[in-house]
């Protein structure tokens, strides 16, 4: 990763720290001020990819020549610039955990000038996978039963961005993506129908059933509305029974009212005894699409889910925030209305049973009664502290996400105005604030 991934004024505060030789450590906390509306939690991700940009942390030749000849950094910053690499240590939520607002997802500890070239790049990695992430969990929870497939890769915010999107939704636990490359990065099972093009491309539907049931026999999925849909339900019946396809296989739905038709296609398929097949449904669905078809009770098996869940249509960002909490031996504060921050090193306490809310805390108190640690240490001097293993690190993060949304309280699970957990400051985070605000107060330092 480059190190021209950040906002031109990281380059110059970092530049103008190094300048005066302002070395010490420092420590950033990256939270989440106030959740979007109609969202009762978090599902953190992203950490995996912004650990690896913190390990690849550096500038080349041409990047120093660019920052030199258009940025106008000086000789001696362009020396600095030249030997860094970031050597500071990191705490995270591990991803997969749901997270409330106003409790840190990472901390960075590393010296002044690393640490704030730094977070750009962190902020984008962390804030865009927990957002879509957390819009693929309403779908999850919407259709609880069925098998929910990432078809979000076409109209994402870029060709990386797809790639985020099958890797955050996978974690939130959709079965499957569209996105090729994302299946064999991340280790997902990539999924994939037909398009109303290549149904098209032939005389009629049956041609175009029986050719691609010919090439690929093994679970084929007929897509069945280009023309008439009832009609194209029994057109892939008469080819599979002229072909005698016996495994698996199914139908897609990408149009109309979705509900009735899976209706009158569930009647047709199991009349002709194919009472294994598969609906799949697709077509702008998002999570109040999906539970009206749940209501409704529509006999749909499986869900593509794609551009309203790639996008998190409802709310496409989070308002997060990398704040500095402590530098040197000096804990520090911002006290901007309604931008208000809690110095020092947190950890979040939580409590396993779900009876009580989060208490953020410092990091170095031990936890309360009953309560666990949210935060781990993940990198220590600039190196990851388990290898990456990308396929290793999704099926990790999905099975903890399993297991927070069992536990998260009902009213924060709710898709239509949810009630997140109350998040509480501990007394002794409460004591640091108070004498800090007191010495801004005063204009003394602390």
């Amino acid at each position: 990763m480059t190190g021209l991934r950040t906002d031109l004024y990281e380059l110059r505060m970092a530049a103008s720290y190094l300048r005066r030789d302002m070395v010490d450590e420092a420590t950033f906390s990256l939270f989440v001020r106030r959740l979007p509306p109609r969202r009762g939690f978090l599902v953190a991700a992203g950490l995996a990819e912004a650990l690896a940009f913190l390990e690849g942390f550096a500038f080349d030749d041409e990047e120093l020549g660019y920052l030199r000849d258009v940025v106008g950094l000086d000789p001696p910053t362009l020396t600095a610039l030249a030997g860094m690499r970031f050597t500071g240590d990191v705490w995270a939520v591990p991803e997969g955990r749901v997270v409330f607002a106003d409790e840190p997802l990472l901390e960075v500890t590393a010296p002044i000038a690393e640490a704030q070239l730094v977070e750009t790049a962190v902020l984008n990695l962390l804030t865009f996978q927990t957002t879509v992430a957390s819009k693929a969990a309403r779908c999850r929870l919407a259709a609880p039963e069925a098998q929910l497939i990432d078809f979000a890769f076409r109209r994402t915010h870029g060709i990386d961005a797809g790639a985020g999107v099958a890797r955050a939704s996978a974690i939130a636990g959709f079965a499957a993506t569209s996105d090729v490359e994302a299946a064999r990065r991340y280790g997902l099972r990539p999924s994939g129908t037909m398009a109303h093009s290549y149904v098209e491309a032939f005389p009629d539907e049956r041609a175009a059933f029986r050719a691609f049931a010919t090439d690929f026999p093994t679970n084929p999925v007929f897509l069945v509305d280009t023309y008439d849909t009832p009609a194209g339900v029994r057109a892939a019946v008469d080819v599979v029974t002229e072909l005698g396809l016996t495994g698996p296989l199914g139908i897609r739905l990408d149009s109309g009212d979705l509900a009735a038709l899976a209706r009158e296609a569930r009647a047709i398929l199991d009349g002709a005894g194919l009472t294994r097949a598969q609906i799949v449904a697709s077509g702008s669905l998002d999570e109040d699409v999906i539970a009206a078809l749940v209501d409704q009770g529509a006999p749909i098996d499986a869900y593509g889910v794609g551009t309203r869940m790639g996008v998190s249509f409802d709310a496409p960002s989070l308002d997060s925030a990398y704040k500095l909490v402590a530098f040197g031996d000096r804990p520090v504060l911002k006290l901007s209305p309604g931008k208000a921050t809690l110095p020092g090193p947190k950890q979040v306490f939580r409590d396993p049973s779900g009876e009580s809310g989060d208490v953020v805390g410092m990091r170095d108190e031990p936890p309360p009664a009953g309560r666990e640690p949210l935060l781990e240490p993940v990198m220590r001097g600039g190196r990851r502290l388990d290898a990456a293993d990308p396929a290793g690190e999704v099926r990790a993060a999905r099975d903890r996400f399993d297991a927070d949304l069992a536990w998260l309280p009902d009213a924060a699970r709710r898709l239509v105005d949810p009630i997140p957990p109350t998040v509480a400051v501990s007394p002794g985070l409460a004591a640091l604030r108070d004498r800090v605000t007191a010495q801004v107060g005063t204009g003394g330092r602390f």
